[in-house]
């Protein structure tokens, strides 16, 4: 990863894993920590808030489908750039705000196949 300065094993390859995900598709924090074998949700997210910026970070998201709070907008709109299967907002929310669409997992959710081996052999 040229220009990052050295990043922890760990890190490189949940960012790898990102880079893997295809357009329009999305993977969870815990699809990641999955797929790699080793820690979880939690960890990956905390890779992803460090070091992710520099990856498709809006292809990595909640379980449920919302969207990063604080990155929506970006988020949405690289969504809607790549044609990711999006569920419109309920109208119930009272949120007094409008209401954002969010990420449809049963269509969206990509489960790694055509790419690369994943798990324990992928870095090593």
């Amino acid at each position: 990863m040229g220009g990052v300065e050295e990043l922890p094993e760990y890190a490189e390859r949940v960012l790898e894993v990102a880079e893997l995900i295809p357009p329009g598709r999305v993977m969870t924090y815990g699809d990641i920590a999955e797929w790699l074998g080793e820690g979880g949700p939690r960890q990956v997210g905390r890779v992803m808030a460090l070091y992710g910026g520099a990856v498709p970070w809006w292809r990595v998201v909640r379980a449920d489908g919302h969207l990063l709070p604080g990155h929506e907008r970006r988020a949405l709109t690289h969504y809607r750039t790549e044609g990711t299967p999006l569920r419109e907002a309920s109208r119930t929310g009272g949120g007094g705000g409008a209401e954002l669409p969010r990420v449809d997992m049963k269509r969206a959710r990509w489960d790694g196949a055509g790419a690369p081996s994943g798990g324990e052999d992928a870095h090593r």
